[in-house]
């Protein structure tokens, strides 16, 4: 059980396209991966603007062919930006 759910992790190298067909687990535990990762760049970039960043941009964008590690680029280039 725990192999099958290691495989189904989201991973940076994924498909965009991936992101609104994953389960919310999968969603909660990527964007738990990435606020980890990138709350000390900036306090702003935690789990949550990472949830609400992925679902706007996968959801209102046209991802084709873009990885989830572009549009975690993107996100962070929104979140650093200074007003």
């Amino acid at each position: 059980m725990a192999a099958s759910a290691q495989s189904a992790r989201l991973t940076m190298d994924d498909k965009a396209s991936l992101w609104p067909k994953a389960s919310m687990q999968e969603k909660i535990d990527f964007t738990n991966r990435m606020g980890k990762a990138f709350v000390a760049l900036s306090p702003e970039l935690d789990n949550r603007f990472f949830m609400r960043c992925l679902e706007e941009t996968a959801n209102i964008g046209d991802t084709k062919d873009l990885r989830l590690e572009e549009m975690v680029r993107a996100c962070v280039a929104i979140g650093t930006k200074t007003p």
